[in-house]
């Protein structure tokens, strides 16, 4: 197949890269240029603005495609800008969504295709909605060939996955745990959350391209291992050696007094803090033989062997860090203000 990738170096994107460039395709990526030392050598490389639509035309040509994968589509008229572009130069349009945009909490906690899209507390997720209703009306309206896939929280070896760090990523959060500090977790750690690995994802992913079921219709790809928040950490302080100390806030608390360009309130509220289980028969249905093989322990011990080995992953972020200990030493003070006399 040919395909045309927009993005093509993220989290999610970089495994189906290598996985696609391996197996024999002719792959484009259309991208700024960022990490053109990781793609590989015979991947054709379009470095361009997306937005800029008159230069994507003058480099991609007449060219047309099997698949073209929008990874970096936030917003409708992201969408809207690729219809444009992509309407009869390509077999299979493929919109990355989010598993964010399901309601939470659902009607059930098992999560299907079906689930209503709802996200009153997240602003990304609602941007997503959006953009597949866009997609959904031009498939609708006019044959337009979309598939619409639903990732979860989804990681690779840059980066340890949390569900409360700063703007700087997770590192911090392994900084505290190796320093011996208290860890900040929602609620008690026991909901439940599903991890996939990247390179599971991509076969998932792989197996809708060019696939005639595909089109029209949305999946949900991820892993089948259902974790609380709880274990989650507690692999990670395993991998890293080091003990795990929890210390449990209220979810709407920390959306409550953390900064607002932490937006604590969508990851939280509207996705991580929620139990959530993904039902995932429509893809296996779709693409026979898709199974998520990496467990999280497994996948979180290549994630941190590979951070300790580069040193450029380990960003601190001390901001957060201490952030992290007023929180704490607030929730004790009010603890030891509320006590009965006696237990102070």
């Amino acid at each position: 197949m040919k395909i045309l990738i927009i993005g093509g170096t993220g989290t999610i994107s970089s495994a189906i890269t290598r996985q696609l460039s391996e197996s024999g395709h002719e792959l484009w990526l259309l991208n700024r240029g960022n990490r053109k030392s990781e793609v590989p050598s015979n991947v054709r490389q379009v470095v361009c603005d997306i937005n800029d639509e008159a230069g994507v035309l003058r480099q991609v040509g007449s060219e047309r495609f099997d698949a073209v994968c929008e990874f970096i589509g936030f917003v409708p008229s992201d969408v809207e800008r690729d219809i444009r572009l992509f309407r009869g130069r390509t077999r299979q349009y493929v919109y990355i969504s989010s598993a964010s945009a399901y309601a939470k909490p659902a009607a059930s906690h098992v999560i299907t295709e079906g689930t209503t899209l709802a996200n009153p507390h997240w602003l990304y997720s609602r941007n997503k909605i959006a953009s597949e209703e866009v997609l959904m009306k031009a498939y609708r309206e006019s044959g337009f060939p979309v598939t619409i896939v639903r990732p979860s929280h989804t990681y690779c070896e840059r980066s340890v996955p949390v569900s409360i760090h700063g703007p700087k990523g997770s590192w911090q959060v392994l900084r505290r745990m190796m320093d011996g500090k208290q860890v900040l977790v929602q609620g008690d750690g026991s909901s439940l959350w599903t991890m996939t690995w990247n390179e599971d994802f991509a076969r998932g992913f792989i197996g809708l391209l060019g696939n005639p079921k595909a089109i029209g219709e949305a999946f949900q790809i991820m892993s089948d291992e259902s974790l609380t928040w709880n274990q989650i950490y507690q692999s990670i302080a395993h991998a890293l050696g080091v003990s795990f100390r929890p210390y449990y806030v209220a979810s709407d608390f920390l959306a409550a007094v953390s900064p607002k360009e932490w937006d604590f309130e969508g990851n939280l509220l509207g996705d991580k803090s929620v139990s959530v289980v993904f039902d995932c028969t429509k893809l296996k249905r779709a693409v026979p033989g898709f199974q998520a093989t990496i467990r999280y322990d497994e996948g979180v011990r290549r994630c941190v062997a590979h951070i300790l080995r580069h040193p450029e992953l380990q960003v601190e972020d001390p901001a957060f860090d201490a952030w992290c200990d007023r929180v704490i030493a607030a929730q004790e003070a009010a603890r030891q203000s509320l006590l009965p006399p006696h237990t102070a």
